[in-house]
């Protein structure tokens, strides 16, 4: 299901809105509005999913041990690898 919604906006932003849409970037304005729109909630969600992250760890941080394996495990396997060092 879609909404309809109104939005004033200012001239010199909706002229390049048509600008965009002239240059064929968008079919038209309102798939250029939604097209900002879904970018800006992707960013705040991207955003949030960070702020967890960065709360989780700050809450829970890893323990030098577990650091030290993680490395340990991440040279092993490279090493591991069938390829010619370029080092």
């Amino acid at each position: 299901m879609t909404n309809q919604i109104a939005v004033k906006l200012p001239d010199e932003l909706l002229r390049e809105v048509d600008r965009l849409v002239e240059r064929g970037a968008f079919e038209n304005r309102s798939q250029a509005v939604r097209s900002g729109l879904e970018a800006m909630v992707a960013a705040r969600r991207h955003e949030e999913v960070n702020r967890q992250y960065r709360d989780g760890y700050a809450r829970f941080p890893e323990a030098r041990e577990e650091m030290a394996e993680a490395t340990r495990l991440a040279v092993e396997s490279i090493n591991e690898e069938p390829w010619d060092p370029w080092w």
